[in-house]
């Protein structure tokens, strides 16, 4: 699948969700945070197609992670917090909805 098409395929998958949907999978350690700034698209697109460089460069600059303690408290405060996803099999990705 080139990338184009696996591009149009993750924006039909895009969504919208609140916590209290995503703590299962927070539960079973699938959740990825997206930095705002960063497209979702983008993100998932390098993680589907393993482009590894990419997906390292954004982890080592913290623009994707696990969520934080602090962030899990915060979100656990709201459980109506809404964020976009992404879902890229085995991982959910998040980005907080400003």
């Amino acid at each position: 699948m080139t990338n184009e098409n696996l591009k149009i395929e993750l924006k039909e998958n895009l969504d919208e969700a609140e916590w209290d949907w995503l703590i299962p999978h927070v539960q079973r350690d699938a959740v990825v945070v997206v930095a705002v700034g960063l497209d979702l698209i983008d993100v998932g697109v390098a993680i589907a197609s393993d482009n590894t460089s990419q997906v390292g460069n954004w982890i080592s600059e913290a623009l994707l992670s696990k969520p934080s303690v602090e962030q899990l408290g915060e979100w656990n405060s709201d459980r109506a917090k809404r964020f976009n996803t992404l879902i890229v099999q085995p991982y959910v990705l998040v980005q907080e909805k400003t």
